[in-house]
């Protein structure tokens, strides 16, 4: 889910900045330490939006920084479990497929790809199901939901189901809805 958070912090604005006005300087310096950090609380910070406060700037003994207290506004992405997500799958291998997810990648396991028995035909790269012929390729875009999240060495690890209802390939889906329209529709 995206969101943006405010956040309060302290920003050390090196004497390279100086010759900029303060609020650019200010926010140069918390972009270059806030953008593409992968934090467990907050998520992935994808940018800083705006500076909305800047307190009383201090130099300490020894270093020609200044510091400043801020306040400042973030755009995140922070995947939640249970949540619905689309995307577009990116790789495929036996085990699965990678989805990419905005800022981050999900996996599907081979178990989770659909409600039907699927087996994997490496030289075109895609898992078919055995009742109801379904494929699922590179490049194609899934619905799925989040069923665990996981923040290891300052990477996301996120597990992902297509066997849900209302799930798998958007192609599918529609297919379905399509098909359900014609029965559902009054015969003259």
């Amino acid at each position: 889910m995206y969101k943006i958070l405010q956040i309060e912090d302290e920003i050390k604005v090196p004497p390279s900045k100086f010759e900029l006005g303060l609020e650019e300087a200010v926010k140069e310096s918390l972009m270059a330490r806030w953008d593409g950090v992968i934090d467990k609380r907050l998520g992935v910070v994808l940018v800083v939006t705006k500076v909305t406060n800047t307190g009383e700037g201090k130099i300490y003994p020894g270093d020609g920084a200044i510091q400043y207290p801020v306040e400042f506004e973030v755009l995140v992405y922070k995947p939640n479990q249970h949540e619905i997500v689309e995307g577009e799958i990116i790789d495929v291998t036996e085990f699965g497929v990678f989805m990419r997810l905005g800022p981050v990648d999900g996996m599907i396991h081979v178990s989770q790809l659909m409600d039907d028995f699927v087996s994997f035909d490496r030289k075109n790269n895609t898992f078919t199901g055995k009742e109801t012929k379904q494929r699922m390729k590179e490049g194609d875009v899934i619905k799925a939901r989040i069923i665990s999240v996981s923040v290891a060495g300052g990477d996301y690890k996120i597990g992902l189901t297509a066997r849900q209802p209302n799930l798998g390939s958007v192609e599918w889906l529609e297919e379905f809805k399509s098909k359900q329209k014609k029965k559902s529709a009054p015969k003259e």
